[in-house]
């Protein structure tokens, strides 16, 4: 598939790396220095999360809350960025980046795959924050949401990078337990594709083939990427479904 945009390209060129390359039996956790290093070394894109700070900073982190991998507790939210940088991460030597500190360690030499969290309460202040970290990026950088709003803001807020929307069949985790059943069968349908306008779509590898997924690839071109693949047998099964695997667990052998 010819792909336009060489941000985009370059993402979908090789395997993107789960939070990083990370091993937490190695001591190496998720969405650290560490994880973004050992994929660096082993030459895969890599994937990371963004939470906003009580200050308005991009943080490093995919879960709302800091107990699940952090000596810390509590939301990530309420503390600024400068406190959530002298958490420890648990079995790790490693502490919390911001973006700007992750595209400093990076520094173009592979994809960068960013996923933009949102708890879907309209809140969108970190885009802003975003859009001028990546305005002067000059490596590959994509970046991609749940969150139809989150897009929307990200290109409003000026954003030229490739923008993805992530979906699913089924939004029956905890995260969308808030959301109608009007609002998950839109997100599952790409109900909002009209006013989103995404450049990529990056979908659940158990629901594929699913319509939505299918047809922006097949009729309109839109790259996929499947998430999360955890063994070379599921990234087989999803391979003739999309163009590039989100994995963790294991080491892809070929992109």
């Amino acid at each position: 598939m010819a792909v336009a945009s060489p941000d985009l390209a370059a993402a979908l060129a090789r395997p993107i790396a789960h939070r990083g390359l990370h091993d937490a039996s190695a001591g190496v956790i998720e969405n650290t220095r560490s994880a973004f290093a050992a994929a660096l070394h082993e030459g895969f894109g890599m994937e990371c999360d963004l939470q906003i700070t009580a200050d308005g900073e991009a943080m490093v982190f995919h879960d709302f809350t800091l107990d699940r991998l952090t000596t810390a507790t509590g939301r990530v939210d309420g503390m600024t960025a400068d406190q959530l940088r002298h958490v420890s991460f648990r079995s790790s030597g490693d502490r919390m980046q911001s973006l700007a500190e992750l595209l400093m360690q990076v520094e173009g030499r592979q994809a960068l795959v960013v996923e933009v969290k949102s708890r879907f309460d309209g809140n969108t202040a970190i885009c802003p924050r975003i859009a001028a970290l990546v305005a002067a990026y000059s490596g590959p950088l994509v970046l991609k949401s749940f969150d139809p709003a989150m897009l929307k803001a990200l290109r409003a807020a000026g954003v030229k990078q490739p923008l993805g929307i992530i979906g699913m069949s089924a939004y029956d985790y905890p995260d969308y337990a808030g959301l109608s059943a009007k609002e998950k069968h839109a997100l599952g349908n790409l109900l909002h594709f009209g006013e989103t306008r995404p450049d990529f779509l990056s979908w659940r590898h158990q629901d594929l083939p699913s319509a939505a997924p299918f047809l922006c690839r097949s009729q309109l071109g839109l790259p996929v990427m499947s998430w999360t693949i955890r063994s070379a047998e599921e990234a087989t099964r999803a391979k003739p479904h999309i163009d590039q695997i989100v994995f963790e667990g294991f080491t892809p052998q070929a992109a």
